[in-house]
């Protein structure tokens, strides 16, 4: 496991990744575009939810980049990496149960976001978040379902519109699932001995 994270520690796979992630958001911004268009300015910041997620990645990365840590996007990204890179995963994977077909996008979609969740944790080693700063990252996580499932403002997947009652209620276990995953290294964590990027 050393070896691995002197390889996650590495300056230049910090910088590849931070050039993937943030290309990623702009891509994920722009996938969005459409539903964006009709939402209520109020609700916009809620509804692009994985590429918010990477942009929270984004600025952990910059901090490691830095040699810093910024705690509460390290809250806010493990929750919501693993929690949008699962739910992406599960609702490309129905959609193809459902409609008997998946896109190129689709498949593209199910990889990306794959790796989303599986980068959230594997950096979770490095994080020094605290109770304060998952507290605050599951306030934005839970309130997010509400937007999504109760304002109706989730990602719209074509062929899945009768299963959102469903969806809302799998998506906000996932939640609680994520929130307690950064309660675990942060417990785990919690006398200051999580790895530091050199």
């Amino acid at each position: 496991m050393n070896f691995l994270y002197t390889i996650l520690a590495n300056r230049m796979i910090l910088w590849l990744l931070f050039i993937i992630n943030v290309a990623g958001t702009v891509y994920g911004y722009i996938w969005y575009e459409s539903q964006l268009t009709v939402t209520p300015t109020i609700f916009i910041p809620f509804v692009p939810d994985s590429p918010t997620a990477s942009l929270f990645f984004s600025f952990v990365l910059l901090a490691f980049i830095l040699k810093k840590n910024w705690p509460i996007f390290e809250a806010l990204a493990i929750i919501t990496l693993v929690k949008y890179g699962v739910w992406a995963v599960v609702m490309n994977v129905l959609t193809l149960k459902v409609t008997g077909d998946l896109s190129w996008q689709g498949y593209m979609l199910i990889g990306s976001h794959g790796a989303m969740a599986l980068q959230g944790v594997l950096y979770a080693v490095f994080y020094k978040m605290q109770w304060k700063h998952v507290i605050i990252a599951a306030i934005w996580t839970l309130h997010n379902d509400v937007i999504d499932y109760v304002f109706m403002q989730y990602p719209k997947y074509p062929g899945l519109e009768t299963y959102v009652n469903e969806i809302g209620y799998f998506t906000f276990w996932l939640s609680i699932v994520c929130i307690g995953i950064a309660a675990f290294y942060t417990t785990r964590f919690k006398n200051g001995n999580s790895l530091s990027i050199n």
